[in-house]
């Protein structure tokens, strides 16, 4: 697959040979769909908790008699069905994450950048670096490049300052290092705008 280079001023910096091994790929939704499940799932800190019923600071004592009173029968007021009682089912301290294989997960990401290749909403630029780090230049510059709505940047082993600091302020982009780069970011953005140097680099990590 052959796309255009292009720098942030949307001039013409060449062209960039992509494999399609790794930005080819016929689109999978299972696949994607364990991925983000899992990398979702690692995302989720399992501290909610509550008070079951042998936890609750309250005498675990009968409250009467359990014959001649003309009422039910109960035990302890600690029971879920009173007020202040424990909870019954409830949520427990765990972790949600679960296993899921290298390669599935190598072929999760492949997919996810396939998916923006094949639906011309993939954007190779030369550099992402800014001179000043000014919001309204990198609005301008993403104007020119054709990006109206949300979009992801994945910038090489270092990301610019510059860059970085005019991307903050807007919250409809995200900008990532490409050690840094998974599915669940790439899909939830419109737009993939990805350096020629972290191209070349997520090929030599993914072929």
């Amino acid at each position: 697959m052959k796309l255009d280079v292009k720098t942030l001023d949307s001039g013409a910096a060449g062209s960039i040979e992509l494999d399609d091994s790794v930005f080819g790929l016929e689109p999978r939704a299972d696949i994607l769909h364990r991925v983000v499940r899992w990398q979702l799932a690692q995302r989720q800190a399992g501290t909610h908790k509550v008070k079951e019923r042998g936890e609750i600071a309250r005498t675990k004592k009968k409250m009467y008699r359990q014959k001649g009173t003309g009422g039910a029968r109960h035990g302890a007021r600690s029971s879920n069905i009173f007020v202040g009682g424990g909870v019954a089912h409830g949520p427990r301290v765990r972790d949600h994450g679960h296993k899921l294989p290298k390669k599935v997960r190598a072929l999760g990401l492949k997919l996810a950048l396939s998916a923006k290749a094949g639906g011309d909403n993939l954007i190779v630029i030369d550099d992402a670096k800014l001179k000043d780090g000014k919001t309204a230049e990198l609005r301008k510059a993403f104007a020119g490049l054709g990006v109206t709505s949300t979009a992801l940047v994945i910038g090489g082993d270092a990301l610019d300052a510059n860059f970085s600091r005019a991307a903050r302020n807007m919250h409809t982009v995200d900008v990532l290092p490409v050690q840094g780069v998974n599915v669940y970011d790439v899909l939830r953005r419109d737009t993939l705008i990805i350096t020629k140097a972290a191209a070349e680099q997520l090929e030599a990590r993914l072929k």
